[in-house]
């Protein structure tokens, strides 16, 4: 079976994407023009040579270092025009790649620069999604796109972004999320934040045990009730080898809860959250039946996209059509727009698709 699947038939099949940074996927050639308007030095003003320092850049086995290539993006998308060109490009982007749903985040605390409000910066993404949503129908590769806004867990503004994902919760904004380097910054920093939210019925996912391992991945769940772990793959050090593996009380309450894994596996290697795809984590917890996603974090830094990932777990672990569906559905199974929503994307567009590569 692995032999029949090509890369671009996994191009082709719908699939569905949770974690993908706004500012982690702009378009080499972008940047380079968006740079030139803003007078921002680049490394180099070669599209080409400047996708591929990005990854070498990134591809440091350290978060911290990783985080660092993010000057250099954030630094151009700090105008209404440039964000809502970003965005647009984006979903564009994903479209093109076979993604029909996707939730792209981004922390508008970091696009005041250039003297935008929260809420102008916001409005400029969004407008972006549905702009590039409306080109990509017209191509005929539909997607829908959902936002979600990012704190910074270094800051203290998390209350503020809160409010501002509520604010615009009608208008195409799906959850909220706080990112950044993990150690010294705990999620319960926010807690104000994630009572709030919690208070407004609102959805929330939460960085932790991507860089940081156990205790982050506890106080996101059990302190601050994350509805899904952005990355979360450290959860595997709460598993011990065995056969059948032994599951620790953490790790089975969130087997057992159903908690969503936004895993990333590219970018869990360049960050030195796996050693390599072969020894990526997801295995185990695909065997084991944790609610797997797969997704992509940062398509720019990690020179990567949804087809790409995909195809890099049937070469690593041998998969086929059938496990693709599943981390397919899982997706959206765990999506933050409503449930009836979910389920029509689930049974009209994904099964109706897989069900011709099945046969």
């Amino acid at each position: 079976m692995v032999a029949t699947i090509r890369y671009e038939d996994i191009v082709k099949i719908p699939k569905a994407l949770l974690h993908d940074h706004l500012d982690g996927g702009l378009r080499p050639a972008t940047i380079v023009e968006l740079a030139a308007e803003v007078g921002h030095e680049l490394p180099t003003t070669d599209p080409e040579a400047l996708g591929r320092w990005f990854v070498e850049a990134a591809d440091s086995g350290s978060l911290e270092r990783y985080l660092e290539t993010f000057a250099h993006t954030v630094a151009v998308m700090q105008t209404a025009s440039s964000l809502r060109r970003v965005a647009r490009e984006c979903a564009q982007d994903l479209a093109a790649d076979g993604v029909v749903y996707a939730e792209v985040r981004f922390a508008p605390e970091q696009h005041l620069e250039r003297d935008l409000t929260l809420d102008e910066v916001v409005e400029a993404v969004v407008t972006g999604f549905t702009e590039g949503a409306a080109l990509a129908a017209e191509a005929g590769t539909p997607i829908r796109v959902g936002t979600l806004l990012t704190a910074m867990r270094h800051a203290a503004r998390s209350q503020e972004i809160a409010e501002l994902a509520v604010r615009h919760r009608d208008a195409g904004v799906v959850g909220f999320d706080i990112a950044g380097a993990e150690a010294g910054f705990p999620p319960t920093r926010h807690l104000d934040a994630f009572e709030y939210l919690q208070r407004e019925n609102f959805h929330f996912t939460i960085h932790a045990g991507e860089a940081f391992g156990l205790p982050s991945i506890w106080q996101a769940i059990q302190w601050c009730g994350a509805d899904r772990l952005g990355h979360g793959v450290r959860i595997v050090d709460d598993i011990t080898p065995g056969d059948p593996p032994t599951l620790g009380r953490l790790a089975a309450y969130v087997r057992d809860k159903r908690i969503p894994l936004e895993l990333c596996p590219s970018s869990n290697v360049q960050t030195g959250a796996a050693a390599s795809i072969a020894e990526h984590p997801i295995g185990l917890l695909r065997d084991l039946r944790f609610r797997v996603t797969v997704n992509t974090d940062n398509r720019l830094m990690s020179g990567t996209s949804m087809s790409r990932e995909m195809a890099l777990l049937v070469d690593a672990f041998g998969y086929g059509w059938k496990e693709l569906q599943w981390f397919t559905i899982n997706a959206m199974k765990s999506a933050f727009i409503p449930f009836d929503e979910r389920l029509a994307i689930i049974d009209e567009v994904i099964k109706p698709a897989y069900a011709k590569v099945l046969g």
